[in-house]
Order: C-alpha cells, then sequence, then structure tokens
C-alpha cells in the first residue's frame, strides 16, 4: 500500500490584469470576494474581459493559464468564504474559463449528410 500525500498547491497567479489605462479604477478584481474593482461586478466583469482579450491578444495559451490559475484562487477564496452554498464548480468554471479564447461549444454542431 502506497501512503504519499501530496502537498497543497502555492498560490496561483496575481490577480494584476488587466492592466490599468489611466487615471479610471482597473478592471482587476477585489479580494475575497472577486468583484471587479472598477464596476462591482462579479470579475472578471465584460469590460475584464474584453480588455484580457486586447492585451493578451498574441499570446493566447497564456491568457488560458492565467485564467485557470485565478479559477484556482477564486475557488479557494469563496470556499473559505462561504464552504456551504458558494458557487458550483461548474459556474466558477463558466465565469474564469469558459469565455475565454479555446472554448468548444457545449454540443458540437451537427454534421450534415447530403445526398442521402
Amino acid at each position: 500500500m502506497i501512503s504519499v500525500q501530496t502537498p497543497a498547491p502555492e498560490h496561483g497567479p496575481a490577480a494584476n490584469r488587466p492592466r490599468q489605462h489611466g487615471q479610471a479604477l482597473p478592471h482587476t478584481p477585489l479580494r475575497p470576494h472577486w468583484a471587479c474593482r472598477a464596476d462591482g461586478q462579479p470579475w472578471p466583469c465584460p469590460m475584464a474581459r474584453l480588455m484580457l482579450k486586447a492585451e493578451y491578444e498574441n499570446a493566447m495559451p497564456s491568457l488560458s493559464i492565467y485564467l485557470v490559475g485565478l479559477l484556482y484562487e477564486a475557488m479557494r477564496d469563496l470556499y473559505h468564504l462561504n464552504p456551504h452554498d458558494g458557487p458550483s464548480p461548474r459556474a466558477l468554471f463558466d465565469r474564469f474559463v469558459g469565455w475565454g479564447p479555446f472554448r468548444r461549444p457545449i454540443v458540437e454542431p451537427a454534421t450534415s449528410h447530403s445526398g442521402t
């Protein structure tokens, strides 16, 4: 019988993107609630998503890795705040990663067969 306990993962990336532009508040997450600093919506808010896609335009795999790291951090924070009725894993995945550059459709499109 093998009995090895895996150590807990370290903290994920710093939630410092998208970068601030001008004097306006940045659309970065306010932890531990994961609300947008600028507009109070659940982060990533629509503006943060738009800005992240623009910032990572030439590095989409990096955007996916960044978002997955923040998903891990958000799960840690949000479940610590409210362990009994926090957001579901699926809801958090959709919120943090599901909108990103490498998503698949929920249902694969049907292929059309001609000549049958």
